[in-house]
Parts: structure tokens; C-alpha cells; sequence
């Protein structure tokens, strides 16, 4: 039965979900800054998947599960990593990793937590909306009701941290039209 009023989904703890972080000019200048960068296929544990990428800051190297320091973050970057520390009380130099990711049409992200060495995970979704899902990483929990799954929109941002990052795992539905991600990481005091 059709509700009158929309029932929002109940967010793991340390999720934090903020629609219209970015309005239409931002989008645009963060698209135009896209396209001027290399993206490359994704390589993980030794299969192509199917989505492009192009990773800033410290690299994760998911073959042999170490971090070194990448390429440098772009400064055109600057002004969007800025709004995100403000909006979460973070200096903008604590965010140690950019990761910028297109999915062609019907790409997926299976269910996965992010690499252990990153603790605070920031993600804004351009271009197009996508369905992100919510399971608990504990099998036992695991279950068709215990999955949460919502709309995120474009231009929308979205923090993992917390319980979120460390007893959920999280998905992406396929994509019906293109789309970019912007991942903001911080690196855990003892990877620094």
C-alpha cells in the first residue's frame, strides 16, 4: 500500500546522506575537470570491472593489499574537497585519497567495505542518481530484510563512517545512465 508521506530508510550509525550538496554549476565545473583526466579500467584481483578510474593522493593496490603515495591531488579539486571538510568538521588536507570513477550503463559495485587502510569515505555522485545499498558485513546478519536500499541522488553527497564503515557493506545497483563518483578517503592514524 502507497503511503502519503514517503517512509525514509533508517541509515546504518555514521551514515550521513546530503542531497543537493553540489548545484548545477558545480556539477558542471566538476565535469569539465573529469574529462580532462585519464581514466583507466580497473583492475581487481585480477579481473577487469566493469568501470574506469583515475585515483589521486595514495593508491590501494588491491593485488597485493599495500598503500603508497599516488599522483597529487588536482588543485581544481580544491574548492569541492574544502565544502566536504566543512560540511564534516574536518580539515581538507585530512582527506589523503581522491578517486574519481565512470560507470557506463549498467555497471554494478558488488558488496564490499572499502580498503582497510581508509577510514572516513566521502562520495559524491555526478551526472546521474544511483541505488546504493546497505548489508550488515556480518554473514550471520545478512538477509533480503536486512537490506537497505535508497535513491542517491545527483549531485547529492553521502559520508560512511563509524558503524557505517566498519560493520556494513555496501553496494551499488547497475546504473541506468552514465555516471561519475568523486571518493573523498581519509587514511587511518596508522597508515599515516
Amino acid at each position: 500500500m502507497d503511503s502519503l508521506f514517503p517512509v525514509e530508510p533508517i541509515f546504518p550509525e555514521g551514515f550521513l546522506y546530503i542531497p543537493d550538496f553540489l548545484d548545477e554549476k558545480e556539477e558542471q565545473f566538476l565535469i569539465k575537470e573529469i574529462s580532462k583526466i585519464k581514466l583507466h579500467n580497473f583492475i581487481f584481483q585480477g579481473f577487469e570491472a566493469r568501470r574506469k578510474v583515475a585515483s589521486f593522493g595514495y593508491d590501494f593496490n588491491f593485488e597485493n593489499r599495500s598503500i603508497s603515495p599516488g599522483n597529487p591531488i588536482p588543485t581544481s579539486f580544491e574548492g569541492m574537497i574544502r565544502k566536504v571538510s566543512q560540511t564534516i568538521n574536518l580539515e581538507p588536507k585530512d582527506f589523503s585519497e581522491l578517486l574519481i570513477t565512470e560507470y557506463p550503463v549498467g555497471s554494478v559495485i558488488n558488496w564490499h567495505r572499502d580498503a582497510p587502510p581508509f577510514e572516513i569515505i566521502a562520495g559524491i555522485s555526478i551526472l546521474s542518481d544511483c541505488i546504493f545499498r546497505f548489508r550488515p558485513h556480518e554473514k550471520a546478519k545478512q538477509g533480503r530484510s536486512s537490506i537497505i536500499s535508497f535513491p542517491i541522488k545527483r549531485r547529492s553527497l553521502y559520508i560512511i563512517q563509524d558503524t557505517a564503515r566498519t560493520e556494513w557493506q555496501h553496494s551499488i545497483s547497475a546504473v541506468k545512465d552514465v555516471r561519475y563518483s568523486i571518493t573523498l578517503r581519509t587514511l587511518k592514524k596508522s597508515y599515516r
